[in-house]
């Protein structure tokens, strides 16, 4: 009996401790490109305007457990060096009607250290579509948190048209990049927070 006991007791010990680990995190700084080809030339585009939330387990400085993960993007935000590119690109993300672009984690899974298996949905466009992320996931210490990764995905994938310009003699390609780079940083410790009283 005391046996089981100790191990109830072991047990509750356990989960109040992973519980307690959990902290909330807010994305302080983010880097998001999308890139792509077209029959002239290469293209990017860019914006750092990105939002979000994640609640994660940090342990001696390394990334344990990520329980939830949002990103929140205006359209209209990214820009590439010309206008008129811009406003083809807002065109077919029909950013009238869907001012956001959305990413939702899923699951994550752990496969070393520093590399996960990110399992999310992204919201482009008004369409959803999931996507497995490999991301490297970097610590300086346990209120900081830098997550990279790569998606390939097509224009299809969220019901759009390859976009194209000047009466159809510059096309873009189906296919896309979309690349990220954002930091978390703990809630209580980000001084960027407005606290209202």
């Amino acid at each position: 009996m005391k046996t089981i006991k100790s191990i109830l007791l072991a047990v509750v010990i356990t989960l109040s401790l992973q519980v307690n680990a959990q902290k909330r995190y807010s994305l302080t700084k983010s880097t998001f490109e999308v890139a792509g080809t077209s029959n002239i030339h290469d293209w990017v585009i860019r914006s750092s305007d990105g939002t979000g939330s994640a609640i994660l387990t940090i342990t001696d400085s390394r990334l344990v457990d990520i329980k939830n993960l949002t990103i929140t993007l205006p359209a209209e935000s990214i820009k590439s060096s010309k206008t008129s590119m811009d406003d083809v690109a807002y065109e077919t993300l029909d950013t009238k009607t869907h001012k956001n672009i959305k990413y939702t984690l899923k699951s994550a899974e752990k496969v070393n250290e520093t590399t996960w298996i990110f399992n999310g949905t992204y919201t482009i466009a008004g369409v959803n579509k999931d996507f497995k992320t490999q991301v490297k996931a970097t610590t300086n210490d346990s209120s900081t948190l830098v997550l990279q990764g790569t998606n390939k995905m097509t224009f299809t994938d969220f019901e759009m048209t390859p976009p194209s310009a000047a009466l159809g003699v510059v096309r873009a390609g189906k296919e896309i990049t979309v690349l990220f780079n954002i930091t978390l940083t703990d809630f209580a410790r980000n001084e960027n927070v407005l606290v209202i009283k």
